[in-house]
């Protein structure tokens, strides 16, 4: 393995470790009725926010198998009930946290940091489902890192929080939490992209001297 497979792999690694993480903590309160359930949401009290928050976990707990390539390979049929499994969790969870935004209780800012996610959310996950069912794996996969990177935001939200919340001698941060609303995802889909631009790009077929093109 050369060191740049090396780095990234381990950078993969250090995501997929993440992305349980959170979502297993996510499927704690879910196992636990929601009894321990430190935030609050009005919107459709209380089946709104547990909902997102529910469907979420299972698309952090599984998102991060998709991209482990050993899988794809000599488990494509496991991977592809990930992916449904993934596609489902990422669309009930987007919809649901999408329908229950505007009603955060940290304002309108952080409600619209959090529409906005959602609306991109769930196109992303299904332009990535949709390039699979035409067999476009290039956008597929294109698609993918870009929904994930949304998904991702529940493992920057949370990496956020905590520090602003000791900055704020551990009081909920409000004003933080406005931002924190839009920095969760925002810097993961730039980086995303700027990960797509440095992949491979398929390679034209080759044409035949004299050949025309159709």
């Amino acid at each position: 393995m050369t060191a740049a497979k090396a780095g990234n792999f381990a950078i993969w690694l250090v995501i997929m470790l993440l992305s349980v993480g959170v979502g297993g903590y996510a499927l704690y309160f879910v196992a636990t009725g929601f009894a321990e359930m430190p935030l609050q949401n009005p919107m459709f009290e209380p089946y709104g926010l547990q909902v997102h928050i529910a469907a979420s976990g299972v698309a952090m707990l599984v998102g991060a198998f998709q991209f482990f390539k050993p899988l794809r390979a000599k488990a494509p049929v496991l991977h592809r009930w990930i992916g449904r499994i993934y596609v489902a969790a990422c669309v009930v969870g987007g919809v649901a946290g999408g329908i229950i935004a505007l009603s955060s209780t940290a304002g309108p800012i952080a409600g619209w940091g959090f529409l906005s996610l959602a609306l991109l959310w769930v196109p992303f996950t299904l332009l990535a489902l949709a390039a699979a069912m035409r067999r476009d794996f290039v956008a597929h996969e294109r698609w993918m890192i870009r929904s994930f990177a949304l998904t991702f935001g529940a493992v920057t939200l949370r990496i956020y929080l905590p520090i602003a919340i000791i900055q704020n001698q551990g009081a909920f941060p409000v004003e933080a939490y406005q931002a924190i609303a839009w920095l969760a995802w925002v810097p993961n889909l730039i980086v995303a992209e700027l990960f797509i631009a440095t992949l491979r790009k398929p390679r034209r077929p080759k044409v035949a001297p004299g050949a025309s093109v159709a």
